[in-house]
């Protein structure tokens, strides 16, 4: 049973009331754009696409995932606007005739808006819609937009046809810095060495590794490592400490772009703070005989060659 996609309808005031569908794709450009649902919660409210060439100038196509300022951050739709790139031509004049693709993947056509011709100048570099389509209708995934979190976009701009220059931008590339405390009861009763339970960063598994009675290399110190689970070439900027908990005379170290491999999937000091200091109750690092250990992992980076 075939299903036929939805065009959204639209208000008579909309700024996208008139829209085509066709089966070729935008002849300039084309931009998939991957987990498009975490646009929100990572706190994007303006995404530029990289560069494209048509007519012997560069342009972007600049989306707000919840609107712009002309129809409010909570109208419930989606702004789109292409943009003049080339700040160096202007204030000369350009005038374009554009327009702005959605592709839906059910029908496997593209949704576009009628060319309109637009000048370019130094105080108008841009020209869009601010209502280019409804959050809801968007999101529908009946009507095909948007699917397994992917959509599409394109643009064409006639000054001089060129071919189109497909480019793909994913925010699962976005690396969310990871914070953890470890609140370790039963100190001076710990094995050597105490592990942490496996945890999850950068999608990549770790354990932090502590010796509280030391290690040959420095007997009289407390040394503390992070430990990389897995075989993948990761590039890690990432702190380790210990909490005082009577004072911010914290013990903590940073490694800024080291390379975990296969053959060397430990990393960190072996003296990070004395044994003696460590256990004198009026330091502040042994409350009730517990102390408490942090993680912060900034940066991190797969495959690195």
């Amino acid at each position: 049973m075939s299903v036929t996609p939805v065009i959204p309808v639209l208000p008579e005031d909309h700024e996208f009331s008139r829209m085509e569908s066709r089966e070729a794709p935008p002849t300039h450009f084309v931009i998939k754009i991957e987990s498009f649902s975490l646009f929100e919660p990572c706190g994007i409210d303006k995404y530029e696409t990289e560069e494209f060439a048509a007519g012997e100038y560069n342009w972007k196509l600049v989306i707000y995932p919840n609107g712009d300022n002309i129809v409010g951050k909570d109208s419930g739709y989606v702004s789109v606007y292409l943009a003049m790139a080339d700040k160096s031509c202007l204030p000369v004049e350009v005038n374009a005739n554009f327009s702005i693709f959605l592709y839906n993947h059910i029908s496997g056509k593209y949704l576009s808006s009628l060319g309109r011709t637009r000048r370019f100048l130094g105080m108008k570099s841009r020209w869009g819609f601010s209502k280019f389509m409804s959050k809801e209708s968007l999101k529908d995934p009946s009507n095909g937009y948007v699917v397994d979190d992917n959509c599409v976009f394109g643009a064409e701009v006639f000054v001089v046809k060129k071919q189109a220059v497909p480019k793909c931008f994913s925010l699962k590339d976005i690396y969310i810095p990871f914070k953890r405390d470890w609140k370790i009861p039963n100190f001076s009763k710990l094995g050597n060495p105490w592990e942490s339970e496996e945890f999850t960063a950068g999608g990549q598994k770790w354990k932090i590794r502590l010796y509280s009675k030391g290690r040959e290399e420095a007997a009289s110190h407390i040394s503390i490592f992070l430990q990389r689970l897995g075989s993948e070439r990761v590039q890690v900027s990432y702190t380790l400490c210990i909490k005082n908990q009577v004072s911010d005379q914290h013990k903590k170290r940073t490694e800024t772009d080291h390379l975990f491999i296969i053959t060397d999937t430990t990393w960190g000091w072996d003296k990070l703070i004395e044994i003696a200091t460590m256990n004198d109750p009026e330091k502040g690092y042994i409350v009730n005989d517990s102390c408490l250990i942090h993680v912060e992992i900034s940066s991190l980076k797969l495959d690195v060659a």
